[in-house]
């Protein structure tokens, strides 16, 4: 089914941006993390920030796995309610870092990009095979919800060896839409520049690091979009013909038919990144799929409340749908 009657905005939030804006802005604590480094398997490296890790062994421990969007981390407003409603409900959490993105720079010229799907199946692998009495669930945020969709959908049935459930929170079903929308307008100037500004950095960082790496440096510097960005820097790096073959072969919408693990994907119709005519419908994705697209919302916003206002809706929506999904009582009314 789709719903659209769950989440409901504060009458003085329903504006998409403030929606998307303010929760960087709100004063939430930084969950206790305790990070580890794992070692991957082309010699590189990835961090992981976990919460209640020393309660990880126990029988049927719920394990929440969160990989980040673009250019986020473990200190994201939406991971840092994720990993605290985690810690107050006795659950194990772990944010998976895209390389590059823990505040070191990862050692080969490759990073992350939406289609990194390869990435998270070994994690997740890994995670299950060394964590193999935990329930586990796996969330993915914008582009983490675009690449977890992509690996679901490769998977099939497979991946229900390996998680009970997932949910991708604001992924773009359609990355060149995506990309459309945020070269205009307010959108390009406020959040492509704030993107921009430390993409452009790493991109030339990693030219340093790797003089011979295909990545065209005066692009970088000129890039305004992420048709120049992606045409600079992912497409070239990550084994794509260019930017529009990227988008084509990257994009989650085509891979949700194919999805045999129950799968929450949650947008807003009003989020200023993804136009709502890019989303999926409902013919377009496999019945394991729960389509959930609110009203409002934003990207990644979802403020609540009407006097005292938080982030709580999200994480506890996300919650209630692994607790359906793995046969334990909802502890999130």
């Amino acid at each position: 089914m789709t719903t659209l009657q769950m989440y409901s905005a504060p009458w003085w939030a329903r504006n998409a941006h403030i929606q998307t804006i303010l929760p960087t802005f709100l004063p939430m604590p930084l969950p206790q993390y305790e990070r580890e480094r794992w070692e991957t398997p082309d010699d590189d490296f990835i961090d992981i920030d976990w919460v209640n890790k020393d309660l990880v062994q126990q029988p049927n421990q719920r394990l929440i796995i969160l990989f980040h969007g673009l250019e986020g981390s473990s200190s994201s407003p939406y991971a840092k309610a994720l990993m605290n409603l985690c810690h107050e409900q006795g659950h194990t959490g772990a944010v998976i870092h895209w390389r590059s993105c823990s505040g070191e720079v990862n050692r080969q010229a490759i990073f992350y990009h939406s289609g990194f799907s390869s990435e998270i199946d070994w994690i997740l692998r890994r995670m299950a095979q060394q964590f193999p009495h935990t329930r586990r669930h796996v969330a993915g945020v914008s582009l983490g919800g675009n690449a977890l969709i992509k690996w679901l959908g490769e998977q099939r049935a497979d991946a229900n060896a390996i998680i009970k459930s997932a949910a991708a929170i604001c992924p773009p079903h359609d990355l060149k839409a995506g990309a459309v929308a945020l070269s205009k307008g307010f959108n390009q100037w406020v959040y492509m520049r704030n993107f921009l500004s430390t993409l452009k950095r790493k991109g030339l960082q990693k030219l340093t690091m790797h003089p011979n790496a295909p990545i065209d440096a005066a692009l970088i510097q000129r890039s305004q979009n992420f048709f120049d960005l992606d045409n600079a820097i992912t497409a070239p790096l990550h084994g794509y013909k260019d930017a529009e073959d990227y988008w084509a072969r990257a994009s989650c919408k085509s891979f949700m038919r194919h999805i045999q693990t129950p799968t929450l994907v949650l947008n807003a119709l009003n989020d200023p990144f993804i136009p709502a005519e890019s989303l999926a419908k409902r013919h377009e994705a496999s019945t394991h799929v729960h389509l959930e697209y609110t009203t409002a919302g934003g990207h990644v916003g979802f403020i609540y409340g009407k006097t005292r206002v938080s982030l709580s809706w999200l994480p506890r929506r996300v919650m209630r749908f692994f607790e359906t999904h793995s046969g334990e009582t909802s502890l999130t009314e």
